[in-house]
């Protein structure tokens, strides 16, 4: 997939283009669903039309009203990766500053685009806002149509079978600040997982028997409530070695750990950790890794001893086996 930080680097020429716009946060079954349809689409204008993805590198929100921003369930370098695994073939991920908040809706159409992307097909969603203020919806997209030369479809919601509730982003982080890492990979068609750079910790788990790789706190992605989990690290290797491409990244299964040790009661932030099945002598420092949740096992407790906690400890193991397997 092609990235376009900005529409001056997009080649003259670049279009004909059927472009879905949105956050995309998390890139869940909704947001999919429009890409789909984008990509129906760029087979019927059979002129070579690209399935673009126009989005931003924060929530609109962080810059226009910051008390009330969510926290973002993917970071940018995840949103871009599951946008090309959805099928986009080029995104343009605009950094949302106050020049582009300040841009006019007429201006945007006309110089992102019409301008760089050679729009023939703009897919949005029903509460799609855009330019200064918000002025700009499906509507206003509707007017400017035919005068630019590109048709609207305005993409309907995705709802759950067994809810009725509409697929949204917003229902994906209730699910996961309640721990249902299940349920929401249901409306995201696939694990949720954080990435990040394995960093040193304080060896506890290896003093239990059970070592650990520690995410740097920065990491990328949602993370869901503490407890511990069943799930999959995915082995990147170091930055820009061949390892950090998809294809060559290694997958372990994993029991992984999100709180702050209420047992020992010795870290002050909640820090996600990973214990590889099997394995006490993988190198990961330094490597980055990306740790998808497959399922809850229990939540975060304090133990009244070493022991009890070891005891505990290897049966989570046995669960999280079963639960992978």
């Amino acid at each position: 997939m092609i990235v376009f930080r900005d529409p001056s680097e997009v080649p003259a020429g670049f279009g004909p283009s059927v472009v879905a716009i949105g956050k995309f946060d998390g890139v869940h079954s909704g947001h999919r669903a429009v890409i789909d349809r984008a990509r129906v689409d760029a087979l019927r204008l059979a002129d070579g039309a690209r399935v673009v993805a126009v989005t931003f590198d924060r929530n609109p929100l962080a810059l226009l009203r910051p008390e009330i921003c969510p926290q973002s369930l993917v970071g940018v370098e995840q949103k871009l990766r599951l946008l090309a695994d959805a099928g986009a073939d080029a995104t343009l991920m605009l950094t949302f500053d106050r020049a582009l908040a300040d841009l006019g809706a007429r201006e945007f159409v006309e110089h992102v685009l019409v301008g760089a992307l050679g729009v023939r097909i703009v897919m949005v969603g029903a509460d799609f806002r855009f330019g200064r203020g918000g002025a700009g919806n499906p509507a206003l997209l509707r007017e400017l149509g035919p005068e630019f030369g590109f048709e609207v479809h305005v993409v309907d919601d995705v709802r759950a079978i067994d809810a009725g509730r509409r697929v949204s982003s917003t229902w994906v982080r209730e699910l996961l600040d309640a721990g249902d890492v299940a349920g929401a990979a249901r409306l995201l068609g696939r694990p949720h997982a954080v990435r990040g750079e394995v960093v040193h910790g304080l060896k506890r788990g290896r003093e239990l028997g059970f070592p650990t790789a520690n995410l740097s706190p920065d990491l990328e992605g949602f993370v869901p409530a503490e407890g511990v989990y069943a799930g999959w690290l995915v082995d990147e290797g170091m930055p820009g070695d061949a390892a950090s491409t998809p294809r060559s990244s290694v997958r372990y299964p994993a029991a992984i750990s999100i709180g702050t040790n209420p047992t020992f009661d010795d870290v002050d932030v909640r820090q996600v950790e990973a214990y590889v099945l099997d394995e006490t002598d993988l190198d990961l420092y330094g490597h980055t890794v990306e740790v998808e949740f497959v399922s809850r096992i229990r939540g975060m407790v304090a133990f009244e001893d070493v022991d009890t906690l070891i005891a505990q400890i290897a049966d989570d193991i046995v669960r999280v086996r079963s639960e992978l397997t």
